[in-house]
């Protein structure tokens, strides 16, 4: 018996670490403590429970260590008062963020152990109780935990993993039916103000974060608004403010819903929104390291290839007969076996490692005529063209992999504003040869058609990002990407004190996690030109490196319209609850 269920998990618990910190600990923890007569006055309306007084004293404390105690003060008597949400709004008025996670502490949440099914733990919605609900009632013998084949797995987007770390496409629900369920669902929260379309959304990452920590210390997870980042569907601005301690992302956004992949996509046109979990991720790893790179490779393996090459070797002795082609090519499958999946610099298990390995997948596909292009980019095999009394081309493999391709990052003269240009993505090429050993010789040389049809996709990546939303989600990975070498380049969290002490910690804010795919099957196809057999095979990848464009050298000035963009675009200060505006 084999049978897969799935469950979405599409929002992520954060965790804040438990602490049983007093009041009068958290009012006089070492040089964080406010002195003098402000200090005694809140201490007395504390003790009267006039809070609102207390908030108010704190406004004649300048901004910094001192006034962040005296608000921790307060929060820790509005939690022992029992006025936790109160507490979390106060504690959100802290402006450093290692003493904002500090007070937070103090609200004491338990850390939700990992499930033992799942492996999860942390952000995440917690499938457990209904996973051993399934597989304890329905064939039970039949699961994987008991040597059967059924597995429970969390709900795929374009492609699932299976429980062998195999990668495989997901069949569309052509009947409409999860669709129209995600949309009823969706309609309740219609007249919510950020499903309404704005040319530019802009969105403070330092206020998203303070939000997020507060929700969490409540024991609330983050809102849907949160986790698709209020609709974004472009990063087109990147914005600092030092006075306010803002860091502001913007671009395009608007309503969304679960397309028939099942992916969160905009309403309006189909457009993959931008994710928390995904900004997270990637913020962490381009904040690391100047240097800091990532991607993944599909790649077919040695052994692979020589059982391969050995194979048409011995084929090409022994013509093959009518009604035997099937049979031969199903010998070739075989004898190359899966390609193996390879990440680095970023986490497999994440969402951001399932969207670079599925994009590179489904590139390959469209490459060797397995699924269809746009017009304009057909297949590789198709543009073969092998003149009569010529040989075709010989077995090699094809290596095609995305990059970068920004054209410029404009800036305003103080560097406080930058714009993002360009389509964000292109593909490259190569032919490799093989030896008889099944090594691949990279030769750093491309044929025409090979060439060809990267530049083919990279013209047509609009088009084809419209048919596949897997390709925008690609842009939307490398947009953040982006985002996270300039703020490390700029020096931007240093610019405004901003030490993501809650999305920097990997125990704090826990994003969701998934099954790495670590094998696929051979992207390989044929066809047949005046009666010979062409084979291609391909290799390659995903390539994120973004260091040379954010070189000095590399950023461009402009003292106009980005200046007024950012004038336009400044946050309140008097609703620092507020995360992003129109």
């Amino acid at each position: 018996m084999s049978h897969v269920i799935r469950a979405r998990a599409t929002f992520a618990w954060p965790i804040v670490a438990a602490a049983a910190v007093g009041l009068l600990s958290l009012a006089t923890r070492g040089a964080w403590a406010a002195e003098g007569p402000t200090t005694d006055a809140i201490s007395a309306q504390l003790a009267a429970g006039e809070f609102s007084a207390a908030l108010d004293s704190t406004k004649t404390i300048p901004p910094g260590p001192a006034q962040d105690a005296a608000l921790a003060q307060i929060a820790a008597a509005q939690i022992q008062a029992g006025a936790r949400g109160s507490a979390g709004d106060t504690v959100n008025l802290i402006r450093d963020d290692r003493a904002r996670t500090d007070a937070f502490g103090a609200f004491g949440n338990p850390r939700p152990t990992k499930n033992k099914k799942t492996g999860k733990g942390g952000n995440e919605a917690d499938f457990g109780p209904l996973i051993d609900l399934i597989t304890q009632t329905i064939s039970p013998t039949s699961w994987v935990d008991s040597g059967g084949s059924g597995s429970v797995k969390e709900f795929a987007s374009g492609v699932y993993v299976d429980p062998k770390g195999v990668l495989h496409l997901l069949a569309e629900d052509r009947s409409g039916g999860l669709a129209a369920v995600r949309r009823s669902a969706a309609n309740a929260d219609r007249a919510t103000s950020a499903r309404k379309a704005s040319p530019i959304r802009k969105i403070s990452l330092t206020r998203l974060e303070r939000e997020a920590q507060r929700l969490a210390a409540l024991g609330r997870q983050p809102s849907e608004d949160m986790r698709v980042l209020a609709g974004l569907q472009r990063i087109k601005y990147v914005l600092v403010y030092p006075d306010s301690r803002d860091i502001v992302i913007a671009g395009p956004a608007g309503d969304w819903q679960y397309d028939a992949e099942e992916r969160l996509v905009a309403k309006d046109n189909g457009r993959p929104v931008l994710r928390l979990d995904d900004l997270v991720v990637v913020l962490r790893h381009m904040l690391s390291s100047p240097d800091a790179k990532f991607g993944c490779s599909i790649t077919p393996t040695q052994e692979g290839l020589a059982r391969t090459q050995e194979f048409v070797a011995e084929s090409n002795k022994h013509p093959l007969k009518q009604g035997e082609r099937d049979g031969w090519l199903k010998g070739l499958r075989d004898h190359m076996g899966r390609q193996l999946i390879t990440m680095h610099g970023i986490d497999p298990n994440t969402r951001v490692g399932r969207v670079i390995v599925e994009a590179d997948y489904r590139m390959k596909l469209v490459g060797v005529g397995l699924e269809d292009g746009v017009l304009g980019v057909p297949s590789y095999l198709s543009m073969i063209q092998v003149p009569k009394g010529q040989a075709p081309p010989a077995l090699d493999v094809l290596r095609w992999w995305f990059t970068l391709n920004y054209d410029a990052l404009e800036a305003t003269k103080d560097h406080d504003g930058f714009e993002l240009r360009g389509q964000g993505v292109k593909v490259l090429s190569e032919n490799e040869l093989l030896t008889l050993k099944g090594e691949r010789v990279h030769t750093g040389n491309s044929d025409v058609l090979n060439s060809e049809f990267a530049r083919n996709f990279t013209q047509h990546y609009l088009e084809l990002s419209a048919k596949y939303p897997i390709y925008a989600d690609l842009q939307n990975v490398f947009d953040l990407a982006l985002v996270g070498a300039l703020l490390r380049a700029e020096k931007a969290p240093e610019r405004i004190g901003w030490q993501l002490a809650y999305f920097g910690d990997p125990n704090q804010y826990r994003v969701a996690k998934m099954d790495a795919p670590q094998e696929v099957d051979t992207v390989i196809n044929h066809r047949i030109v005046n009666k010979s057999l062409i084979l291609v095979g391909v290799s390659g990848g995903v390539s994120v490196d973004p260091k040379k464009l954010v070189a000095p050298e590399a950023i461009h000035a402009d003292y106009g319209p980005l200046n007024e963009q950012r004038a336009s675009a400044k946050p309140k200060t008097d609703v620092p609850n507020v995360w992003w505006w129109d």
